[in-house]
């Protein structure tokens, strides 16, 4: 098949440019993959841990406002505990929502029927029933929420943690294939480009060298190249200008001869002017041609 050079050159650049895809879409897929497993974390088991924090510091802050009006025979800022109870409630629907372990459904489940027992206490308290078996009451049952949220936090805790290390495997697998591809796709390149250099390289010198040869007169040089692309049908070109000027050379070469022996007619004069005139200009073109490749 008959390629061009124009396009050897655009193949070239589009094997060029599927080395440079395959390495955009690899890394493109592990990262993708890697930023899944981050987001899962994320998403997941931390917000879980935080659920868990939150609604520990809001049982523990009620708490300790029905202790202190207690002890110091004050009422409760009802307004402050209620914004509390309102908190936990939200963020205990974001962890029901958010279950992503094996029994974390549950131990939320478990919280959430203890909780609204502790939230029917404080109810009771704030209503006025101020009893010291009331506040132990209370104080036990937030004891116990807290070792179930306490018990939540440590199995997301967990689960983060193996999910964190999973991603470190992944993160490592994905650097040691990138960096296989990324030196195989290198070595592949680096190998094509080299000789796709060499190849034009090689032309171009052998048809600097034969083009030289003829403006040195050397009729003799011959270009041969293997294919059948513009090289090939300039080799073709100047070895058959080569051959017209070696004819014409030994042409004028045997008038000169002839001249010895007898006078030379008026028509013999204008054809060896017309032939002295077309070497004069094959000569005055290589010549240019060599100088535009020397300049390049």
């Amino acid at each position: 098949m008959k390629y061009s050079i124009r396009t050897r050159f655009m193949l070239g650049m589009i094997f060029l440019f599927l080395i440079i895809l395959i390495l955009s879409v690899f890394s493109g897929y592990y990262m993708n993959k890697l930023s899944n497993k981050t987001d899962a974390i994320l998403k997941e088991n931390y917000l879980s841990v935080v659920y868990a924090r939150e609604m520990s510091e809001g049982i523990m802050n009620i708490n300790q406002e029905l202790t202190t009006c207690f002890l110091t025979k004050r009422n409760p800022d009802s307004l402050k505990i209620s914004k509390y109870l309102n908190s936990i409630n939200q963020f205990l629907v974001s962890e029901k929502n958010n279950i992503t372990e094996p029994g974390e459904d549950k131990l939320v489940s478990d919280f959430e029927t203890g909780y609204i027992e502790f939230q029917d206490s404080v109810v009771r308290i704030l209503e006025s029933h101020k009893t010291v078996g009331g506040l132990i009451y209370l104080q036990n049952k937030a004891g116990d929420l807290y070792q179930q949220l306490l018990l939540l936090s440590k199995m997301n805790g967990k689960a983060l943690e193996i999910k964190t290390d999973d991603a470190k495997a992944t993160s490592k697998s994905a650097l040691t294939q990138m960096t296989v591809l990324a030196t195989l796709c290198f070595l592949i390149g680096m190998s094509f480009t080299f000789s796709f250099a060499s190849y034009f390289n090689q032309r171009f010198f052998q048809l600097y060298n034969g083009i030289k040869e003829l403006v040195s007169s050397n009729y003799d040089q011959r270009l041969f190249f293997d294919g059948k692309d513009e090289f090939h049908e300039i080799s073709l070109l100047l070895n058959e200008m080569a051959e017209k000027l070696k004819i014409n050379k030994q042409k004028m070469s045997v008038t000169l001869l002839d001249d010895h022996t007898k006078n030379l007619t008026l028509k013999d004069v204008d054809e060896l002017k017309k032939m002295l005139f077309k070497i004069k200009t094959i000569e005055e073109q290589a010549a240019a041609l060599i100088s535009k490749f020397e300049k390049k």
